[in-house]
């Protein structure tokens, strides 16, 4: 247990030396949104320690309404409990005796009350952090289903999924990450439920973080947590969607909310998770298992067919009768090959561009996509029609794949694919496909085979994979998570 003897600053009884600590800490002069109050209530000196942009003025306002009813004689005896119990209308408060905690705290939201002969500073947590409203994200809408969707703020994000997932066994454990960001990270999950030698590895991996701060958030998480960075393929499914984050919950998994990133994280996932969608489940079973199959052939599209057709179409032996339309009907003016490359990165800039693109100029950008990659490139003979037929194929796929980091990592293979097949024909074909399964099978998140079920193979947990049952016959959460309690 930590005492003053090995606090390096702690409170003392002397008023003056507490705030000359924190005014030179905080930098209370050179900040303009640090702010000091000299109050003095009941014949005490007092000083407050906030942010400008984190204070709740209704509550520090009310506050100080309520410390100015004090009188001399009501803080004679036990001063700080008296504060804290009766004269301090607040939830979120704590005593601290260490005034590099303070500084700290401060700098995270709360306020600082120092008060004359006190050896303690009283902490109130009054922040208010700036937020917009929990609206649907973008990139996982569903036509029904809730509109409400995570935002930048740790404290909201994790009520969204309390709301939905009420188990008195539920934990939002919280760790502070960053020497100098000092960033507030939750890990959640149901107790009885998840693996603990999985909570165990996650919270221990995260607390040896060791860095400044977590300038892309959760994404800087990942790296320190789960490594593998030669790889592409992501190894946790990140959601902006709190039911998605609640019904993995319910499954075993762990979700690590990390502040100011309107995203979560779900680990440990395989490799056909990132191929899950919510609207799957928004709709009959039937339907659902359709839009499945649909997505399926969109992601294999993406992965295989420009490969597969610049084979076809560069050894016309290879073509049954059945496909003869299969090849070049009018041949470009540059290799097919080199049409292939330069149309691939032409759609990577038309991404870059849209991102980077108001709205107000989203269709003006389609235009001129749909004007000089389509029609003037076929026409000055820069590409033949169905290098742009098939790579508008390929384009959907991608944009299919319900996760974007999975789509970004087939693109890389996609194009790695091609290279390979133009370099050594079909031998090339099938050896890049074999190094991509070989990839895929070495791959592991904290132990966790990336492609189960389908290796190591499992039938009934494959037959999920590839079809949407029935809610009520899926009564087993996923083996490989090792639920405590398996059946739902």
């Amino acid at each position: 247990m930590t005492t003053k003897t090995n606090i390096k600053n702690p409170v003392t009884s002397n008023f003056d030396q507490n705030i000359a600590f924190l005014k030179k800490e905080l930098a209370v002069d050179d900040s303009f949104d640090l702010i000091h109050l000299e109050l003095e209530y009941a014949e005490r000196q007092m000083g407050l320690f906030l942010v400008d942009g984190f204070g709740k003025d209704q509550a520090i306002t009310q506050i100080q309404r309520q410390l100015i009813l004090m009188k001399a004689e009501d803080l004679d005896e036990k001063p700080l409990e008296k504060l804290i119990k009766h004269h301090i209308p607040y939830v979120e408060i704590e005593a601290v005796d260490d005034l590099d905690k303070v500084v700290d705290l401060v700098l995270s939201g709360p306020a600082a009350l120092v008060v004359d002969g006190l050896d303690k500073v009283i902490l109130i947590d009054t922040r208010e952090y700036p937020v917009r409203g929990p609206e649907e994200p973008d990139t996982e809408q569903v036509i029904r289903g809730s509109k409400d969707g995570f935002v930048e703020t740790i404290v909201m994000n994790a009520a969204l999924i309390r709301r939905r997932v009420r188990d008195r066994t539920m934990r939002v454990e919280y760790i502070q990450i960053g020497k100098r960001s000092k960033t507030d990270i939750a890990v959640s999950y149901i107790a009885d439920i998840a693996d603990p030698g999985y909570v165990k590895q996650i919270k221990k991996a995260i607390k040896k973080i060791d860095t400044d701060g977590l300038s892309m958030a959760d994404k800087t998480i990942e790296e320190f947590v789960f490594g593998h960075h030669s790889n592409p393929y992501p190894l946790v499914r990140y959601t902006e969607r709190p039911d998605v984050a609640a019904s993995h919950l319910f499954e075993g998994h762990i979700i690590i909310i990390v502040d100011g990133s309107p995203s979560v994280m779900i680990a440990p996932v395989t490799f056909w998770h990132h191929l899950q969608h919510a609207e799957e489940y928004r709709q009959k079973p039937v339907v659902g298992a359709s839009h499945r199959l649909v997505r399926y052939v969109a992601v294999w599209a993406s992965l295989f067919l420009l490969p597969l057709w610049y084979l076809l179409a560069t050894n016309s032996f290879y073509v049954p009768a059945a496909l003869e339309f299969i090849g070049e009907e009018k041949t470009g003016a540059i290799p097919l090959f080199v049409q292939f490359l330069i149309a691939e990165m032409g759609i990577e800039m038309l991404r870059m561009a849209a991102i980077h693109t108001p709205n107000a100029l989203a269709t003006a950008l389609g235009l001129v996509a749909a004007l000089l990659i389509g029609d003037v490139a076929i026409n000055v003979g820069l590409f033949s029609p169905e290098v742009v037929l098939y790579l508008a194929v390929v384009a959907v796929g991608s944009f299919a794949t319900p996760s974007y980091e999975l789509s970004l990592a087939n693109r890389l293979v996609r194009v790695a694919l091609l290279v390979s097949t133009a370099a050594f024909g079909m031998a090339g074909l099938v050896i890049g496909i074999t190094v991509w399964i070989l990839m895929l099978v070495n791959l592991s998140a904290l132990g966790t085979p990336y492609l189960w079920p389908f290796l190591p193979f499992k039938p009934k947990a494959f037959l999920d994979v590839l079809v949407r049952r029935a809610m009520p016959h899926r009564r087993q959460r996923p083996s490989v998570l090792h639920p405590q309690d398996s059946d739902r």
